[in-house]
């Protein structure tokens, strides 16, 4: 059971989580990341670095975001490999403050 990148990704990128993957099953494109359930071994060290919570397993999601396991196999499939931190978005920061304020 793969693990998945939600929505809540979406304007933030940033990559914390890349960094600590063994296999290399994060893809990315300017505005999010991805994982590829084909190369994700459902290790879940990315999950706690991950700081807006947008990572889950599959079988964990909720129904309104089961369609997120098909984008992240239909994107991750036609993306790059994403092996280290890249600056995250401008976005970021005030989105990691509205989780935070949320969680």
């Amino acid at each position: 059971m793969p693990h998945v990148v939600t929505e809540n990704c979406t304007g933030c990128r940033f990559t914390d989580c890349v960094t600590v993957c063994p296999v290399a099953c994060f893809h990315g494109d300017e505005d999010r990341v991805y994982i590829d359930p084909i190369a994700c071994i459902d290790c879940g060290a990315c999950v706690p670095l991950c700081p807006v919570s947008a990572i889950s397993e599959d079988i964990s999601l909720p129904d309104d975001q089961l369609e997120w396991v098909d984008i992240n196999a239909d994107k991750a499939s036609s993306l790059p490999v994403v092996r280290e931190k890249q600056a995250p978005l401008p976005s970021a920061e005030e989105r990691r403050k509205s989780r935070v304020g949320n969680a």
